[in-house]
């Protein structure tokens, strides 16, 4: 019998496929090629302060390197946008390859199970091979190259400061060090291990050259002089003696150990949620992941949407761990000095964003680096905040209590662009929920209940009185949209969302009753988001239309306003002041307004804004338009191949984001009852998730099948009563501390 050619390869390369479909893990971000632009491409890894971009290429390999502290600026005083500094990146080490140019069977690829990035290819007949991580434990990044054939390694290491510092080489140990404009002491050092072969400097003793080695492995930490204490202007030691210390340390240790230590830590984080949304295709599992996720932006692909629900976890991870700095509007990760927005932390949703799935997603204990940065720049707000007209109360006072924020700032207490008045109550409302999801008093005492206080303090001294008694933030605005006057929907529900909260917290401690009603009595009085005339949610306290319109912006307040902020909808989500079930004229008029925000091909939505429509559409209880508002991030104007989100340029809010705004379509607890499947969609009709938290100190597992929920356990970790509903059935629960409820039997009916 005669063979087609054709056919029989055509049916090598389809089974093929399906086979390395069935072993490709359903974590795991994979590639063909290296990457050639850093942001959009590289694979990100981290250990919460220490990070960097992988690039894969064969020949010549690239670690773009950065640490959470290395920044320009200062305290800044008068809130100088173009002097506030910026994030920056330590430099690049490169690894060159001698012989490596023409290569087969490329792989490039991120593990999130395991928080493992690979590298693998043919050369010359030749298997290589390399991994890399970055270890929380040793805190150290590790690199091993190995090969299939003894001596297969001929090449040099660079490394290449941004700031153009120096390399000094003394035996196996490469040093760059050096001081930034601001006097920021920074340094970076990298050991390099081998097997086989010989290692040395270069003649001019800038850069280490190997020959015939069996395999590499490289130790690489970085670090600043920078401290949480603005009594010393934010400086502390000099970072040599311990980045020393940790290379020392780690180089005692074998591979093996290293690379054991850090998978048992990461998972002790990680592996507390686990998603199943249903199975994609043999044909959608076997697309290498930039093809995939652009073929998912059109037909629906449930394990790559439950593979990004757990990138935004394992970026948090890697980017946002105890001790260190808060994520950015990078995350961690950037390849130049003079970044986007300066990198900056953006307090009228940005960095709120980053922090959305901390609770939910069980990490709460990644959002510890925010708190941490709030209390420690608070003196340097306080004093600048009580310098400024701009902020005087409406008698005409400067500000004697509280602190305000402006939109953007460094991590030096310095400031930039334009004051964002609440956004020092946003800030609080994560300091409250942290307690409402783990019930720690000692905590809420210790660190929320002091500046949740203040910042009640601040709004006293600040609300204005109309004639007819309503309270009204003076002046404010609907970031970044339209113009800025008195009793803006954003600031007003802001406003009420702190004032509702320390109430709540001040019961929860039993403190200060006098004040806590008098903050009642304030947050009753506040002027609530009203009804427009096309039944739209009131972006500002008067309708704008006819007369009133801005001229500048001729479609403001109207059907065609497709504005990529929503701060108006705050009362939906992250807020709790509109619901479906308790102000139910409210949520439709939020989503009148929400729907009236589109997809219209003229307006301006970003990867972020698509993150944030998922959540307040789940709080709605539209899981159609959840899911459609999460499909439109995998296009390929909304992510990376790499799926870091797209503003354009890159920002990592969108992909904080939608973990949030996914968890919220499965679980919510925001309206004084634990609510299964609020929004489940029907591109999900069988799934399970393990592990949501709610709050009141609950973890929840769940398991539906055709869209309807077969089966639920909450643990209790406090003892705490709970409410938990499905549908339109409700039961009420007292589960004891580190107990658990199985309630399928009674839920399955409705």
């Amino acid at each position: 019998m005669t063979r087609n050619p054709f056919v029989f390869c055509v049916l090598s390369v389809f089974l093929a496929a399906q086979a390395f479909a069935a072993d490709n893990d359903k974590l795991t971000l994979w590639f063909q090629k290296p990457a050639q632009h850093p942001m959009e491409e590289a694979l990100p890894i981290g250990n919460g302060r220490m990070g960097a971009l992988v690039f894969g290429e064969p020949a010549r390999e690239r670690l773009s390197i950065n640490e959470s502290s290395l920044w320009t600026g200062d305290e800044n005083p008068g809130g100088n946008y173009n002097t506030m500094g910026a994030y920056q990146v330590f430099g690049n080490v490169f690894v060159n390859l001698s012989g490596q140019e023409n290569v087969t069977n490329y792989r490039r690829d991120l593990d999130l199970s395991q928080a493992l990035a690979h590298v693998s290819y043919e050369s010359q007949g030749v298997q290589f091979e390399r991994e890399y991580f970055c270890s929380h434990p040793a805190d150290v990044l590790i690199a091993h190259l190995t090969s299939s054939k003894k001596g297969s390694y001929t090449g040099s290491f660079e490394i290449k400061d941004s700031h153009d510092s120096k390399t000094f080489v003394s035996g196996n140990r490469m040093t760059v060090a050096g001081q930034l404009g601001n006097g920021l002491k920074y340094e970076w050092q990298m050991v390099v291990q081998y097997d086989g072969g010989t290692l040395g400097a270069s003649a001019d003793g800038t850069t280490l050259t190997f020959k015939d080695c069996d395999n590499l492995t490289l130790f690489i930490t970085a670090g600043t002089d920078y401290a949480f204490d603005s009594t010393k202007h934010f400086r502390g030691e000099d970072p040599h003696a311990l980045l020393t210390k940790l290379l020392e340390a780690a180089a005692q240790k074998s591979y093996d150990k290293l690379k054991a230590e850090h998978i048992k830590d990461y998972q002790s984080l990680f592996n507390r949620v686990s998603l199943d949304l249903g199975a994609s295709t043999p044909a959608q599992c076997a697309l290498p992941t930039d093809q995939r996720k652009l073929a998912a932006f059109q037909t629906c692909d449930p394990e790559l949407e439950q593979l990004l629900y757990q990138y935004g976890r394992y970026l948090l991870i890697s980017c946002s761990r105890p001790g260190g700095l808060p994520a950015n509007l990078q995350g961690l990760w950037n390849d130049n000095n003079n970044p986007p927005w300066h990198s900056d932390y953006h307090a009228n949703i940005n960095i709120q964003m980053n922090y959305w799935p901390a609770e939910t997603a069980n990490l709460a204990e990644c959002a510890e680096p925010f708190f941490d940065l709030v209390l420690s720049q608070l003196p340097v707000w306080r004093t600048e905040t009580a310098a400024t007209r701009e902020l005087a109360t409406p008698s005409g006072e400067l500000t004697r209590r509280g602190f305000a924020i402006r939109t953007s700032h460094n991590i030096f207490g310095g400031m930039g662009w334009k004051w964002d008045k609440t956004a020092n109550a946003w800030y609080d409302q994560h300091f409250w929920e942290h307690y409402t999801f783990s019930l720690d008093t000692n905590y809420l005492h210790a660190r929320a209940y002091p500046i949740m206080r203040e910042t009640c303090e601040f709004w006293e001294d600040h609300l204005k009185t109309l004639p007819d008694g309503r309270l009204v933030v003076p002046h404010g605005w609907s970031p970044e949209h339209g113009p800025d006057e008195d009793g803006v929907s954003y600031n007003q529900e802001i406003v009420w969302d702190l004032f509702n909260n320390y109430v709540r917290a001040s019961d929860a401690l039993g403190v200060d009753k006098d004040y806590r009603d008098k903050v009642a009595a304030m947050r009753d009085k506040l002027a609530a988001p009203g009804v427009g005339s096309w039944g739209q949610l009131l972006e500002w306290l008067v309708e704008k239309r006819d007369a009133n319109i801005d001229r500048k912006n001729p479609e403001l307040d109207t059907p065609k306003d497709h504005h990529r902020h929503t701060s108006h909808l705050f009362a939906v989500y992250p807020g709790t002041q509109i619901s479906v079930n308790r102000t139910p004229a409210l949520a439709k008029a939020a989503k009148v307004s929400l729907d009236a925000r589109g997809l219209d091909p003229g307006s301006d939505v970003r990867e972020w804004s698509f993150a944030w429509r998922t959540a307040l559409y789940a709080r709605l209880q539209d899981g159609e338009d959840a899911h459609r508002m999460l499909q439109q991030l995998l296009s390929a104007r909304n992510t990376s191949p790499n799926l870091f989100g797209l503003h354009p340029p890159v920002q990592l809010d969108g992909n904080f984001g939608i973990t949030a705004g996914m968890a919220e379509m499965l679980l919510q607890s925001q309206a004084g009852e634990i609510q299964l499947l609020p929004a489940l969609p029907s591109y999900w009709p069988t799934g399970s998730v393990k592990g949501l938290r709610a709050r009141g100190a609950f973890e929840v597992d769940l398991s539906w099948a055709n869209g309807k929920l077969t089966s639920a356990t909450i643990h209790s970790l406090k003892g705490s009563p709970c409410q938990v509903r499905y549908g339109e059935k409700v039961v009420n629960l007292n589960i004891p501390a580190g107990q658990s409820s199985q309630i399928n039997g009674l839920l399955r009916k409705s």
